[in-house]
């Protein structure tokens, strides 16, 4: 009698399914004359939720020197204005200029299409399900990441 069936570890299928749903999201980006990276920088400048550029990078995932070399093309397509802060020369803020917003608005259609995509064969609770399982995951790739704590609990 055969034994049960071996299954690709979780890790491999996750990074399978991140890897196909990404190339679907960029291919689908570039159609619209964006990238999977300009909609992300777009989105996280126009939230103002991100004060300094490195904070911006962290929440992307990239380096501080990525997230430059896109700001970088940007601003040179017009889609974005940078200034250097006059209390603090170290701090550069950043806004999205007409043509930025524009090109925004234009991905954000094709975002939530792409969105809509994903959940078409899951239900509501089958995705909200997942969230919480990718959110867990991640989770414990984080706690394995960080250094153990000292004896006594010092740092």
């Amino acid at each position: 009698m055969p034994g049960p069936r071996a299954s690709p570890p979780l890790g491999l299928r996750l990074a399978r399914t991140a890897r196909l749903a990404g190339q679907a999201f960029d291919r689908a980006m570039a159609q619209a004359g964006g990238s999977a990276a300009t909609w992300q920088v777009l989105a996280l400048v126009r939230s103002k939720r991100w004060g300094a550029q490195n904070e911006m990078a962290g929440a992307m995932g990239i380096s501080g020197a990525t997230l430059t070399h896109h700001l970088n093309a940007m601003e040179d397509q017009g889609l974005v204005r940078r200034w250097r802060d006059r209390s603090n020369r170290r701090v550069q803020h950043v806004e999205l200029t007409g043509a930025g917003e524009d090109l925004f608005m234009s991905l954000r259609h094709v975002a939530a299409r792409h969105d809509r995509h994903l959940r078409s064969r899951l239900t509501e609770e089958d995705a909200d399900q997942l969230a919480e399982l990718l959110d867990r995951i991640v989770a414990g790739v984080q706690a394995e990441e960080r250094p153990p704590a000292a004896p006594g609990g010092r740092a």
